[in-house]
């Protein structure tokens, strides 16, 4: 079973990443593993990818398409993948196309959890932080006893800069864009399943499970 994960942050995908991998029994793809394996591994896209990554620049498709295709080689991806962060555009959608194509393999489902942008930005705005020890709360998911107060230490709670709406928002808007580009490339190839993301973790799960398990009878 061949799969790509997708879905906007703070839609779940690492929760249901788990789940799907532990339930089929094939690896999960992470680009940042992927980088870093290869980058101990020492191989020359690693080395390569290093370079990008130490001066904090993003890694040329080339350099990331060679190490997708390294990784997917792999004996212990025989069976099946998880990709998750990749791809993240049209041109590197296509290029995974052709990599696998040159395996005798393709995508069996790209699985997109859908969840609207309200509730995102009510997901990823709520995280606080312990100013004196680091523990981290949710104010939806995981609050803390005493509002604004630190369960562990008793230290105050603060919300990063990245948390707050306006810039939540601005960074939603940005994958959005770029999300939409993908779903239509894959919508148009007839292997992009859409699950409510907005239903409770374990729904989600079953929901992937039996779309994926009935489109394999």
């Amino acid at each position: 079973m061949n799969i790509v994960l997708m879905g906007l942050p703070g839609a779940g995908k690492g929760t249901q990443a788990e789940r799907i991998v532990d339930e089929l029994k094939i690896p999960h793809i992470s680009t940042g593993d992927m980088f870093r394996q290869a980058v101990k591994e020492g191989t020359p896209l690693g080395q390569e990818a290093k370079k990008y990554m130490d001066q904090g620049q993003l890694v040329p498709d080339r350099v990331t398409i060679g190490i997708v295709r390294e990784r997917l080689g792999k004996a212990d991806c025989a069976d099946g993948f998880l990709l998750d962060g990749f791809p993240r555009t049209v041109p590197q959608a296509e290029a995974l196309d052709e990599v696998l194509a040159e395996m005798g393999k393709s995508l069996d489902h790209v699985l997109y959890i859908e969840v609207g942008e309200e509730e995102l930005i009510r997901r990823l705005t709520g995280r606080r932080i312990c100013r004196e020890c680091g523990a981290t709360y949710h104010l939806v998911f995981a609050p803390p006893k005493r509002e604004g107060i630190c369960d562990r230490c008793g230290g105050s709670l603060y919300q990063r800069d990245d948390d707050r709406e306006e810039t939540v928002a601005k960074r939603l808007e940005v994958n959005m864009e770029q999300t939409k580009h993908l779903l239509s490339y894959y919508e148009g190839k007839g292997n992009l399943r859409r699950i409510d993301g907005e239903q409770p973790i374990e729904q989600v799960t079953r929901s992937i499970l039996s779309r994926i398990r009935g489109e394999n009878g």
